[in-house]
């Protein structure tokens, strides 16, 4: 009874360790050390000491996606609002420094002389010019809706005021910029001199080229000490790399059989007992069914009811001279196309023109698309049928009343629509009312065919090229891989993630499971793109978690274009942002660098000698010549852009040989032979203007400077 009083004492303690038990069941040791910590991240980024909230970034990504469409991408959407959020901070900081402010009247100014907001009908008056008072009226009229509840249009108004303000700040701010800049005559008088001095000398060149790459040792601790002399050109950033199988669930040979053999049982009739008539009941086959749409739809075909008449061009090329060959009602197939099986009935033959020029007026009404029309339905197809009876035998009154009434693109062309191609009239794009008029009907015909735009009276003008064309039926099947086989290459799959957590690499798996090995390298923390799997963010995010070494792997589910499977992958190399690591990406760049570098070593050691003569001698090379080279175009010919050989030649003096100097594509040694001063000018006032115009044209790197100079935390990976 003691032991019972102490737990009913204790009771509240005892579900506190229950629900801990629960959490540590549902959540990772992780997740378990982030519910309790008292420092959460609460904001998805700083700069410059503020924070940029949390759930207004969430907002504005969803946003973002939503006004972009389904092709954007999570993580596209928060690559763009984090740069608009990030340049918006970073100018604000600046602006308020700068005690640039924007007032309301200037708002308001930038607003009024909007375009569309100049142009619109709901803000003229009678005598149709832009009135402010209107556009005030509306103003207050939208916020007292948006007071009774319906605040779309005012959100919609406050975000345009906004985005008005911050490119009124801008502009402010980026005229104080430009207007600090400025540029001297003696600059104007050096870049002259720049542009206009010219130089002939001759030199000896040795490519880097003439010493074999073999020869070259470049050591861990070469690219090290280059990297710590050079680690500003270098920024650290945080990598990942991967290596992994690709395992794609498709079909086996035995499933696309099974497929075949299924879709070539609906050609026939077949009998099956029907629970409703307690009986044995014969179901028509395609070969004997009539109602096509009936028929698909009952037997779960995957493909849709296709009226379109087809010439042979169009058809799949693996049936296309059978289905030509075929007589009316005939079925042709199984066969496999654009990963269906398939049976095609033969329904109708016509001989159709491949295109057709046709004119037309168009009566729209209240509702229909496009329409601002205020007649009804009703009303709107009287006016067709008078229209008809009075161009049905005159191409000019059709000419007339069509460029009278006809409000698109046809007005002032007689209503002409111009040729339309077979493919282009029957597809989803093109009414198919309209188009069975035109291609069913003789060159000459008139008549009257609803749309969706409203009623249109029809002329077929023209009509070429005819050949023959088929109407078929198809019954398809997608062929897909079944369960048994889902089944195989998940288990391949997770065996391969076994013997990898064994400790077996997957190179020593590659001909067991016939995989190639697939990489990808140098991923950053927000990338979600992985070469030959497409947009991969859990893969990416796995490889940069804390937990996750060199070495671990892990299996993913993964869909690749609509084509799902798995994904084995493991982490083979992983670099952190702090200092300078020596990933394969960087060592891809400094390598060729350092290779040139103990080349010129190489080469340097044996260009010796009194003059160029000997030196070309000593190396087995010839003294070539540069002539009325400039130090802005600096090109030596069959040699390249070589700045700092040239900027040499500027400096050095007449007829005297200069030392070694190390290019872009070799080794040189060169005399001056004659430096061309330009004429002096009386004034340099032009190329002075023309250095400021430069300077000033480039006042669109302001939004990178100002990023590049700001203290930026970036939290989004924890999040997204």
């Amino acid at each position: 009874m003691a032991i019972l009083s102490k737990i009913r004492d204790r009771s509240m303690f005892l579900i506190l360790i229950v629900g801990m038990a629960l959490f540590a069941f549902v959540l990772d040791p992780q997740s378990i050390q982030s519910f309790f910590s008292t420092s959460k991240i609460n904001a998805i980024g700083n700069v410059n000491g503020e924070d940029i909230d949390r759930e207004e970034f969430a907002r504005q990504v969803e946003a973002y996606r939503s006004r972009s469409g389904a092709n954007t991408t999570q993580m596209k959407a928060v690559k763009a609002v984090w740069n608009t959020m990030l340049s918006e901070q970073v100018f604000e900081n600046q602006l308020e420094k700068a005690g640039v402010v924007v007032g309301e009247k200037d708002i308001w100014d930038a607003m009024i002389a909007i375009p569309e907001i100049q142009n619109s009908p709901l803000f003229k008056n009678e005598l149709n010019l832009f009135d402010q008072e209107k556009l005030k009226e509306y103003v207050a009229t939208i916020k007292a809706d948006a007071e009774a509840g319906d605040n779309a249009a005012w959100m919609g108004w406050l975000e345009t005021e906004r985005n008005i303000k911050k490119n009124l700040q801008r502009q402010a701010y980026t005229t104080l910029v430009t207007a600090g800049l400025g540029t001297t005559l003696k600059e104007g008088e050096r870049d002259y001199a720049y542009n206009s001095l010219k130089m002939d000398a001759q030199y000896v060149y040795v490519p880097y080229s003439s010493v074999p790459d073999s020869l070259i040792t470049i050591t861990k601790g070469d690219m090290q000490k280059y990297l710590k002399k050079n680690d500003a050109l270098y920024k650290a950033e945080a990598t990942r790399s991967l290596e992994f199988f690709k395992f794609e669930i498709v079909p086996s040979e035995a499933d696309e059989a099974a497929v075949k053999s299924e879709v070539a049982a609906y050609i026939d009739d077949r009998d099956e007992y029907s629970n409703a008539a307690k009986s044995t009941i014969t179901i028509p086959g395609l070969r004997n069914a009539t109602d096509y749409e009936a028929f698909l739809q009952e037997n779960k075909s995957d493909l849709s009811l296709d009226n379109a008449y087809k010439f042979k061009a169009q058809l799949p090329k693996v049936v296309a001279d059978e289905i030509f060959d075929a007589s009316t009602g005939e079925v042709v197939g199984p066969y496999k196309d654009a990963g269906y099986y398939k049976i095609s009935k033969v329904v109708e033959r016509r001989t159709l023109p491949d295109s057709v020029q046709s004119s037309h007026i168009i009566v729209p009404y209240a509702g229909a698309t496009r329409s601002s029309s205020l007649k009804t339905k009703e009303a709107a197809k009287k006016t067709a049928d008078s229209i008809y009876r009075l161009v049905r035998r005159s191409k000019k009154k059709f000419t007339q009343i069509a460029d009278q009434i006809n409000t698109d693109g046809t007005k002032g062309k007689g209503g002409d629509i111009g040729w339309i191609r077979k493919d282009q009239a029957f597809s989803p794009s093109f009414d198919k009312d309209f188009a069975a008029y035109i291609y069913m009907n003789k060159v000459g015909s008139v008549g009257v065919v609803e749309t969706a735009f409203g009623y249109h009276v029809i002329r077929v003008e023209a009509q070429k090229n005819f050949q023959k064309a088929v109407k078929t039926v198809s019954y398809g099947r997608l062929i897909e891989a079944s369960e048994a086989t889902e089944n195989t290459i998940f288990e391949e799959a997770e065996t391969v993630a076994s013997n990898l957590s064994d400790g077996t690499l997957l190179s020593e798996l590659s001909a067991t499971y016939n995989q190639q090995v697939l990489s990808a390298m140098n991923l950053k923390v927000l990338d979600e793109y992985v070469p030959s799997l497409g947009d991969q963010r859990s893969i990416v995010t796995w490889a940069f978690k804390e937990q996750t070494e060199v070495g671990d792997s892990k299996r993913f589910d993964v869909d690749v274009l609509g084509q799902r499977g798995y994904a084995v992958v493991v982490l083979t190399e992983s670099t952190e942002g702090k200092g300078v690591s020596l990933s394969s990406d960087i060592i891809a760049r400094v390598r060729p660098i350092l290779v040139n570098q103990k080349k010129a070593a190489l080469i340097k050691s044996k260009m010796e000698g009194a003059s160029l003569e000997e030196i070309a001698q000593n190396n087995h090379t010839t003294i070539r010549k540069a002539n009325a080279v400039t130090q802005a175009r600096p090109l030596l010919s069959g040699v390249g852009n070589e700045p700092a050989v040239v900027g040499a030649m500027s400096a050095a003096a007449i007829g005297t040989m200069t030392g070694l100097i190390e290019g872009k594509k070799g080794v040189f040694v060169l005399s001056v032979d004659k430096r061309e001063d330009p004429p002096a000018l009386d004034n340099y006032d032009n190329y002075r203007n023309k250095l400021l115009g430069q300077l000033k044209s480039r006042t669109y790197q302001l939004n990178d400077v100002l990023k590049n100079s700001a203290t930026v935390v970036d939290n989004r990976s924890r999040f997204f």
